[in-house]
């Protein structure tokens, strides 16, 4: 069998066009009525790195390295969770700090502006990848907007609720979470950015403002930072966050009027 003669057994779906601009899996064509081979061993592939992405441990030492490197505080810290299984099976350990990391948080000081959280969460490569990228960026930002900012705290097995704990510790007035997203078969390394006002242990999720997808070839994580700090203007400003803040953020936004160009130096 020639390999021309192999392509003519794969129908063409009519929009395959579409797929230029995105990653989703439309349009892949039939043979007979199956997946052509082509297309089934891509989802093979994509549903291997998304299991990966769940299970991938956390650098969380090298990150808070990183970090430290370029002057920032970092605490490392961890939820109830013993072991992965467990964080995926009981999300509500997942929720809470373990005991020792409570007692190491409460001898910091108290009282910040915002306090920053970093957790693996369900894709621990999405922390990997953008984490360091996005911190570097939004921390400086929010400094010369004359905020003051906690040390940043790193949380292994961590659910996104767990931030309303540590920044009722620390007695902050808002905490931005970043947490790695669900895997999904076109993106295992999405991350994601949750803003709490007021955050206190046992707050509901419609008190939260979430920017999603931050990645390379999604949301690049210097609009990510465009947008945080666009909520946290806003969220300052009305003494809220969640359903009560509407993003109305327009195109080019300077959040407290400070160009984020500035601050990569380009």
């Amino acid at each position: 069998m020639t390999e021309n003669n192999q392509k003519t057994w794969v129908a063409e779906d009519p929009w395959k066009g579409l797929r230029r601009i995105t990653d989703a899996r439309i349009a892949l064509g039939r043979a007979g009525s199956s997946l052509p081979l082509a297309a089934w061993m891509a989802f093979k592939l994509d549903h291997a790195r998304a299991r990966d992405a769940v299970h991938s441990p956390f650098q969380q030492a090298q990150l808070a390295r990183e970090l430290q490197t370029a002057g920032m505080e970092c605490v490392q810290l961890e939820s109830e969770v013993a072991h992965r299984m467990e964080y995926l099976t009981r999300p509500d350990k997942g929720r809470r700090l373990s005991t020792a990391s409570r007692d190491q948080l409460k001898n910091k000081a108290s009282g910040c502006d915002i306090c920053l959280v970093i957790g693996d969460g369900l894709s621990a490569r999405a922390i990997h990848e953008n984490a360091r990228e996005f911190t570097l960026l939004a921390v400086p930002l929010l400094h010369r907007a004359g905020f003051r900012i906690s040390p940043i705290c790193l949380v292994r097995n961590a659910r996104v609720a767990i931030g309303d704990e540590i920044g009722e510790i620390l007695g902050a007035r808002l905490t931005v979470m970043l947490i790695g997203e669900r895997p999904g078969l076109s993106a295992p390394n999405s991350m994601g950015v949750y803003m709490t006002m007021h955050p206190r242990t046992g707050t509901t999720d419609e008190r939260r403002n979430c920017i999603s997808n931050i990645r390379q070839g999604g949301l690049p994580p210097l609009e990510g930072v465009r947008k945080l700090g666009y909520l946290v203007e806003e969220a300052f400003k009305l003494g809220t966050s969640g359903v009560e803040l509407k993003d109305r953020m327009t195109a080019g936004h300077l959040p407290f009027g400070i160009s984020l160009e500035s601050l990569t130096g380009s």
